[in-house]
């Protein structure tokens, strides 16, 4: 499991390394939301579901292959794509 954790090691292990975890700060609300609506559509496209809990300027995402109830590589695979997610820069908000 540590050549995985390797390519993720700002995740903690939790649930006796049955699951993986990380916690992200925004600015505020509304880029949390837009996070979380980036961490969704990802989701969706590499059939990897995380659970996601979130708001104001923060959002946790928690990763497990709940078939195995256990973690998998693919876990960590999402875990970087869900890095690569956080490091992009805000949009900018749209006018009114």
């Amino acid at each position: 499991m540590e050549p995985l954790r390797a390519q993720a090691p700002d995740w903690l292990l939790e649930d006796d390394a049955r699951r993986i975890e990380r916690s992200f700060k925004f600015k505020d609300f509304r880029e949390a939301l837009a996070f979380v609506d980036k961490v969704g559509a990802l989701a969706e496209k590499e059939g990897h579901h995380p659970d996601i809990h979130f708001g104001w300027g923060h959002a946790t995402v928690s990763l497990q292959t709940k078939k195995i109830k256990g973690l998998h590589e693919n876990d960590f695979i999402m875990a970087t794509k869900v890095d690569r997610v956080a490091e992009e820069k805000p949009q900018a908000e749209p006018a009114i």
